[in-house]
């Protein structure tokens, strides 16, 4: 398989792939990620593949409009503070999902993590696309990648397409699970104090 690299002026090439199937890899504000459109198990499949993956971790939902939560998942008053305040933005919200979503899309689990980035251009792919299923791009229990051409050594030959670009920080977002309590699950871009702050 050959894999190029594109800048992000091509998103209708990015689109096009991503609605056949495929999985591509481009930066975020926070690491680089590797996406496949959202209701594709085949696709889903070949992320899991390509980053050595256990089935018994799921992968996150990644979506345009805070609006759009509730179709996914049942969002509850911290949640509601949470997103309020910190979406579009750094931070993944671990949600009790609705009967709309599979066991398949969510690695057996009764839960979703959902994301709503703070990047133009991943923005606007969200916006034609429509929802995606977005995780690190890296190997399993690897460190994390930064920038196109880490991606690109990594993965050179696995995925057809690599979308050129740095990513600002270096450090993937906090993943909070907002159910009775409020739990950081991973320490991000986002303090713990911060979170605290906002559920006063």
């Amino acid at each position: 398989m050959e894999t190029v690299l594109v800048e992000k002026e091509n998103i209708n090439e990015v689109i096009d792939l991503l609605n056949h199937d495929e999985v591509v890899a481009f930066p975020t504000e926070t690491v680089f990620g590797l996406g496949v459109k959202f209701s594709h198990l085949e696709a889903l499949e070949k992320i899991y593949e390509i980053k050595h993956r256990s089935h018994s971790k799921a992968i996150s939902l990644m979506i345009y409009d805070p609006k759009d939560i509730e179709k996914y998942a049942y969002v509850n008053e911290n949640a509601q503070k949470l997103i309020d305040h910190f979406m579009p933005g750094m931070i993944t919200l671990v949600l009790k999902k609705k009967s709309i979503l599979s066991d398949d899309f969510t690695a057996g689990y009764d839960t979703i993590g959902i994301r709503i980035p703070d990047d133009p251009f991943v923005l606007k792919l969200l916006k034609e696309v429509g929802p995606m299923l977005v995780t690190s791009a890296n190997i399993s229990g690897q460190e994390t990648l930064l920038n196109d051409q880490e991606v690109y050594k990594q993965f050179k030959g696995k995925i057809k397409m690599i979308v050129k670009g740095k990513c600002k920080n270096t450090r993937a977002s906090t993943v909070i699970k907002v159910d009775e309590d409020v739990t950081i699950l991973r320490q991000g871009c986002i303090q713990e104090e911060e979170i605290r702050e906002v559920l006063k």
